[in-house]
């Protein structure tokens, strides 16, 4: 009854973890109360307790501990005589405001040199972030949490919420021609994650036939995974597929088809089908990554491989060009057979992709706001990609470039062995570019190109007239003549 005025938050109280070393033989007085007292001024000191926390009250600290209640109090009360602690009335006891950490002798680390941001960011890959549509996202994101079930909370599974498979199949089935239903669609966090699923859990093996010219992430994901890649040529009609049947022991290959990266232009429909048949041979298996898909400008859509045979393709595709990378959201969409493999390798629960992102995105592309975003940043990038070309045509009408009927980015053609000295030039003026051989695999045989990779989607719109004029201030001059 002595105790029942006390509000019931201040008899919880709040947390306070202390290390106490407390002998059970010891008396319940002095004992315990110096134990208390060396670990309170000890968290004071080395800063755990700031100057002006409260303290739990010693009713509470006492039923957490496991001691006597007056032995707390007796401890408060020798803490704020020693000046470590104060006590107010309806304030309750806090850390004294003096009460400093003592500063703990420390070998200073030494300061990493960062390189200061590029003044001009002209990187392949990366998206307008501006473009956002946070509005519609937000709003997406209340309608999807407000209708989830309570189980959607639960631990995740690894196929991916049944709304966003839904959703996908739908969508990639209208507007990427994916033959596909939500029971063979796997989410994952994109086309590296993915390969790491695939080849990184032997769900397939190599060697991988690759193009000669192609992400080294990509590369770098399949070399951890102990995978041996093989280049295929490429040319103005995409990769040589008719190369695939004289690679022994070859029985998967990766390929960008829709736009082949960084060369671009989409793979020819006679090699299409030579992959396909290729694979259907040897029972083999095609992996496509959709990159850029959805951004094409200058002609007709072109459709996904893996509909010419759903059983002999894995279809990836993600989100981090159409609306973010930050999102970490991405798709496989895989053959019957290779299903419950991959669920093998990923694991009894979800460990990449949140939920809450899927379900919002689910409910973002059945509500056709995916749609219109990317129909949006496709005509955005589009009047980008005509500046660029504009600006070459009038500055530089010897560099060509090429690869731009679709995509983030475009080549432009240099001079043979000219490619080093713009890139060096590049990073003096803070421009970040890539060069072409960047991309190109060691292994590769065919004639080497010089070659700069521009994306133009990631400047702000401010500086990208800017980013524009250094870009040309960097390129060789016309040959002699010209």
């Amino acid at each position: 009854m002595a105790d029942s005025w006390v509000d019931p938050a201040e008899r919880i109280g709040s947390d306070l973890h202390l290390d106490l070393d407390l002998n059970p033989d010891m008396a319940v007085g002095g004992s315990r109360r110096a134990v208390l007292g060396r670990a309170l001024r000890e968290a004071i000191r080395d800063g755990r307790l700031a100057p002006g926390t409260r303290l739990p009250p010693y009713r509470s600290l006492a039923a957490d501990l496991g001691l006597a209640r007056n032995t707390v109090a007796e401890t408060y009360a020798e803490l704020v005589a020693e000046g470590w602690l104060v006590a107010r009335q309806g304030s309750g006891t806090r850390v004294a405001p003096r009460a400093k950490p003592a500063a703990s002798p420390r070998v200073p680390k030494p300061t990493p040199v960062r390189p200061d941001p590029p003044a001009h960011d002209l990187r392949q890959g990366l998206p307008d972030t501006a473009s956002f549509p946070r509005t519609a996202w937000l709003a997406a994101a209340r309608r999807a949490l407000n209708a989830a079930p309570n189980e959607a909370f639960g631990p995740g599974d690894p196929r991916g919420r049944p709304e966003l498979r839904h959703a996908l199949a739908g969508y990639l089935s209208r507007a990427r021609g994916v033959r596909t239903s939500a029971e063979t669609i796997v989410v994952c966090s994109g086309a590296g994650h993915a390969l790491r699923l695939l080849f990184g859990g032997k769900v397939l093996r190599g060697p991988l036939a690759v193009e000669s010219y192609g992400l080294p992430f990509h590369r770098s994901v399949l070399e951890a995974a102990h995978v041996r890649t093989v280049p295929l040529t490429l040319d103005e009609h995409g990769a040589r597929t008719t190369e695939l049947s004289a690679l022994k022991g070859v029985r998967a290959a990766l390929l960008t088809p829709a736009h082949q990266f960084p060369t671009g232009g989409p793979l020819h429909p006679e090699r299409r089908a030579a992959a396909v048949d290729w694979a259907r041979g040897c029972g083999g298996v095609l992996l496509e990554d959709d990159y850029d898909g959805e951004f094409r400008y200058d002609r007709e859509p072109v459709g996904a491989v893996q509909g010419l045979d759903p059983q002999r393709v894995v279809y990836l595709g993600s989100l981090s060009k159409s609306l973010s990378p930050a999102l970490r959201l991405g798709w496989m969409v895989l053959p019957d057979h290779l299903v419950e493999p991959v669920l093998r390798v990923k694991g009894e629960r979800e460990a990449w992709a949140g939920v809450t992102d899927q379900l919002t995105l689910a409910d973002f592309i059945e509500s056709g706001h995916y749609d219109r975003h990317v129909r949006r940043t496709r005509q955005r990038y589009r009047d980008r990609r005509n500046r660029l070309v504009a600006i070459l045509a009038r500055r530089a009408p010897h560099i060509a470039p090429t690869g731009i009927a679709a995509g983030l980015h475009a080549v432009l053609g240099l001079p043979p062995g000219s490619e080093r000295s713009v890139t060096k030039a590049a990073a003096w003026q803070r421009i970040a570019v890539d060069g072409l051989a960047d991309f190109r695999h060691p292994a590769a045989t065919m004639p080497a190109h010089d070659g700069l990779v521009v994306g133009y989607a990631a400047p702000p719109d401010h500086a990208f007239g800017a980013a524009l004029d250094a870009l040309c201030r960097i390129l060789p001059p016309p040959p002699d003549g010209d």
